[in-house]
This record gives structure tokens, sequence and C-alpha cells, in this order.
């Protein structure tokens, strides 16, 4: 299977960053790509949650959606949107940042809410709540593909081993890891948590990403690392896309998932303990 990896630089306008987008999944389909896959926040980023409010829709009515959906369907691709941000009927406002899965006939195949919220002080000038805007999910979802059972995940979630662990253990094969990284934390940790994950797990792991400044109305915009990645299931990276925006793609063999799981069978090794 040939996977195309589209690294975006959205602003917090979802209509200026679809045409973008639907270019890029253009260009990996005519590259060849039987699964292309977009980063989180593809219809925007920012941090206005005003200009969220005003910015997003509800999943039945988003034209991100709609038209990413129309597109899996006349390109015959299976689609991972990364991640959407959507309004939902929650009672306190706040929103889902989902994760889709499209099939060829441009049906929504899987979809994961975000379960972990990045709520941290990159430093003095990077704060994030993610959580005050953001109501995390609950729910782990694994999604079956003619190319094998997919676990998917969203970027904060790659601190959380347990949960891809949980993910490969009940059959997941490929590990979708859809990021808008930060940029301090990503040159520090984005490549070797995600080998860590593909090592562990014996998945191929796909990673697309966010890259560049991302500005926004009334805001200060924020800076994302890129740098989307397909690691293999024994740990060597197979693409690295860099710091631009684009397409990339990878060739995945599901065979290389059972040979590493042969040599290093530790998702079978679990024991019991007591403590701490």
């Amino acid at each position: 299977m040939r996977a195309g990896l589209v690294q975006l630089n959205v602003c917090d306008d979802p209509a200026v960053n679809l045409p973008v987008t639907i270019d890029f999944v253009r260009r990996a389909a005519a590259g060849g790509a039987e699964f292309v896959l977009t980063p989180e926040c593809t219809n925007g980023l920012s941090s206005n949650r005003e200009r969220q409010r005003q910015a997003f829709h509800h999943e039945e009515d988003d034209p991100t959606l709609s038209a990413l959906r129309d597109e899996a369907a006349r390109q015959g691709i299976w689609l991972l949107i990364g991640s959407l941000g959507l309004l939902t009927g929650d009672a306190d406002g706040r929103f889902a940042n989902r994760s889709l899965l499209i099939g060829p006939d441009g049906r929504i195949a899987a979809r994961y809410d975000k379960i972990h919220m990045f709520d941290v002080n990159v430093s003095a000038t990077e704060v994030y709540r993610e959580s005050a805007g953001y109501r995390p999910g609950a729910e782990a979802v694994l999604a079956e593909t003619p190319f094998g059972k997919i676990g998917m995940t969203v970027c904060y979630d790659l601190r959380f081993p347990h949960l891809f662990r949980r993910l490969a253990q009940a059959g997941a094969q490929i590990l979708t890891v859809p990021a808008a990284f930060n940029h301090i934390t990503g040159a520090a940790h984005w490549e070797v948590l995600l080998r860590a994950r593909a090592i562990e797990t014996g998945c191929f792991v796909l990673a697309p990403a966010q890259t560049g400044f991302h500005s926004e109305t009334g805001g200060k915009g924020r800076n994302t690392h890129g740098h989307s990645l397909v690691i293999a299931p024994w740990g060597e990276v197979l693409a690295d896309a860099g710091r631009e925006p684009g397409v990339t793609f990878a060739e995945i063999d599901p065979a290389e998932v059972e040979r590493a799981r042969m040599r290093v069978p530790s998702l079978s090794h679990d024991r019991p303990f007591v403590g701490p």
C-alpha cells in the first residue's frame, strides 16, 4: 500500500485552508497513494475561542468534511482527515477535536475524538489549555480497511503509550498520529516518541503534521514543528517531510508488522504485578 502524508500550514480560516488541502489530496492521489492522511486541525488553527465558534460547524454541516468526503469518493482513496475542530451540543460549549476516516465511497468509516488534552506550560510564553476549548473523547477506536487495521490517535495522545499498546493488542497494524506539534517540544520529542510507539507495538506509524507559523485573527499565532513522519514496525524512519507544506509518500508492507512482532513478541508478554 502506498501512503501519502499531507503536510499543511493552515490559518484560522477554513475557507482559505480547504482549497489548499484539496489540491494536496489530489497530488497525493495522482502520485499513487491509496491512503492519504492530513494533519490535526485540518480546517484551521486558532487560540481565539470566539473566532473558533464563528468558523467551526457541527459535523453534519461542516463544509471541509463535506468537500473532503466528495474528494475521497472522486479519487477512490481512503482518506484520514487528521482532525477537524467541530461544534458540539455540549452544555459548556466546548468543541470536539475529531479525526475522521473516510472510505473510497465517501462515507465516514470511523470517528475518533482526541482523548488527551494539551494542557501544558511549554515556556514562559508558550502556554496551552486545550481543555478550555475542547472536550476530551473517551473511546479508543480501531478501524478496518483492506490494507490493515488502523488505530486512531491525535497529537498529544502520543505521550500516552498505554493507548497505543491497547490498540495494538486489539489488532492494530497501522497507528495514525495526525498532529499540530509545538515547535519546541517537537524538536525535542516528536521523532523519538513516534519511533518508540512503533517499536513498542510493532506497528507502522503514520504521522501527518502541521508546519511553520500559523497566523490568526486577533491573536499572536503559533509555530508547529512539521516533519510528517512514516515509521516502520522495527523503528526505521521511512519518510520525513521536513518543514515545507506538501505531500510525502511511503510504501507500507503489512507483512513487516508480523515480522517485527515475531522477532520481539512483547505484546503477548504482559505480566500482572502489584504496586507501587
